[in-house]
């Protein structure tokens, strides 16, 4: 049995008896074989459905012998796919024609009748040149999307805590699965290390590792940044872009703040996880991918889902495994090491002798609650290692954490209070009140995007 390997491929004629040779010879070299009449259905065609190789007939009714027809629907065909590979075929052809094809974005000329052998040949070779186009755009894409990801600092997975010791088993586990996993705990916490940690121990690690911020992608730019879209889609589409998902085609892809996503996103970002393709925005041609998908957010989305905010069947999708973060303050031993990354960073950032932490330096550390978690320990360090002259530092050079402990509670939030949401409200108002209402500085403090920060206040009614 003879390899398929010229993929998809659409052959143009107006002659049935040309389709007919055609098809006959190429279904044994082809996945699929499409024929068509009729030209003017190129541009449905072309844009619903995705063609490894086109054979162009150059001439059709209206012009016998000129192949202007030929032209001017090559141009149409670049049109909608810059890349795609066109060999064109007549009856009258010379060289002069041949020259025309090729400068008008031709791969290829053959004459009819054609010898089968050269005609199969001239495919191959052509299948060749369409694989390599889309290797180069794959990979150009690829380096986009990693260029919006690069970290001046690349943080590591650090505990030896219990409950430390307990998600690293864990996480060796699900690390060597493509299982779903969903990453639960506050924010500052490390769900992107973590994420990150599982990529590198996958079978995918030598693949792409791709985050979104669903917090910070507006809901008009959700199915474009997600799914991509064609040149000319809307207004500001000057190119043809791949999305986020299809970036991450073989690797991993991190969905952050994932509990920010609206009802009618939910919906949308479902339907591609469970057909596993996308559609970019102005084409109707789905696209496969393979991904492993791991989500994270500090929402409590089994209540979201009772209260109808959050949909149950995305719930079921994304959390094939789930884990929770802890916060550092449910593991202060964890702290000395945290110390020592940290400042071994900042000592070659900022090109200084490495420092430590002195007794009374740690016991400051270890008093301070740490609402913002790992995240907020690692600018105090920083701070601390820029603004001291020591080589150790002590409980002084912490002196800003004063500024920054937890506020008394509203005497309107109850001090055995639960609930989630009464805690974030109140965290919010605290954050707002102590910044005089800077919505930067608020988010900042809590950890949130600009985004998130103003859907809570929208939530809340602040």
């Amino acid at each position: 049995m003879e390899e398929k390997n010229l993929g998809r491929i659409l052959v143009i004629d107006d002659n049935e008896d040309v389709l007919f040779s055609a098809k006959m010879l190429l279904k044994k070299h082809a996945k699929e074989v499409v024929m068509e009449k009729n030209p003017k259905k190129i541009p449905f065609l072309m844009n619903n459905e995705e063609f490894d190789l086109i054979l162009l007939d150059m001439n059709f009714s209206q012009d016998i012998t000129s192949g202007q027809e030929g032209f001017y629907w090559l141009k149409e065909i670049l049109s909608y796919d810059p890349n795609a590979v066109v060999v064109m075929i007549t009856a009258f052809g010379d060289v002069e024609m041949a020259v025309k094809a090729l400068k008008e974005g031709a791969t290829d000329f053959v004459l009819k009748p054609w010898q089968n052998e050269k005609l199969i040949a001239t495919l191959s070779a052509a299948s060749k040149l369409r694989n390599s186009y889309k290797e180069v755009n794959q990979l150009k894409e690829v380096n986009r999307a990693l260029n919006t990801q690069i970290s001046s600092g690349k943080n590591i997975i650090q505990g030896e805590s219990k409950t430390m010791l307990h998600l690293f088993n864990i996480i060796n586990k699900v690390a060597k699965t493509d299982a779903d996993i969903l990453l639960l705990g506050e924010n500052g916490t490390g769900k992107e290390v973590i994420a990150r940690t599982i990529h590198e121990r996958s079978s995918r690690a030598d693949k792409v590792f791709v985050t979104v911020d669903m917090g910070a992608v507006t809901e008009s730019l959700f199915e474009s940044e997600l799914f991509g879209h064609k040149k000319g889609a809307f207004t500001d589409a000057k190119e043809d872009r791949i999305g986020r998902i299809e970036a991450a085609n073989g690797g991993t892809l991190f969905l952050d703040e994932i509990g920010n996503l609206s009802l009618a996103m939910q919906a949308k970002l479902l339907t591609v996880l469970q057909r596993r393709e996308v559609i970019r925005v102005g084409t109707n041609k789905p696209v496969p991918v393979n991904v492993r998908l791991i989500c994270a957010t500090n929402m409590p989305l089994k209540e979201m889902v009772q209260r109808n905010e959050f949909r149950q069947d995305l719930l079921y999708r994304i959390n094939t495994v789930e884990l929770n973060l802890p916060p550092l303050r449910e593991r202060l031993e964890d702290i000395p090491l945290f110390a020592e990354h940290f400042l071994a960073i900042y000592a070659q950032k900022y090109k200084q002798p490495v420092k430590k932490l002195s007794a009374s330096g740690l016991e400051r550390l270890k008093r301070y609650n740490w609402p913002g978690n790992v995240r907020e320990l690692q600018h105090a360090l920083e701070r601390a290692s820029i603004m001291s002259e020591n080589r150790e530092l002590d409980a002084d050079d912490f002196f800003f954490l004063a500024e920054t402990e937890p506020l008394a509670a509203s005497p309107q939030l109850e001090a055995n209070s639960l609930d989630l949401d009464e805690i974030e409200r109140e965290a919010v108002q605290r954050a707002l009140q102590k910044h005089d209402g800077n919505i930067s500085k608020a988010a900042k403090e809590l950890g949130l995007s600009r985004g998130a920060l103003y859907r809570r206040l929208e939530k809340y009614e602040l």
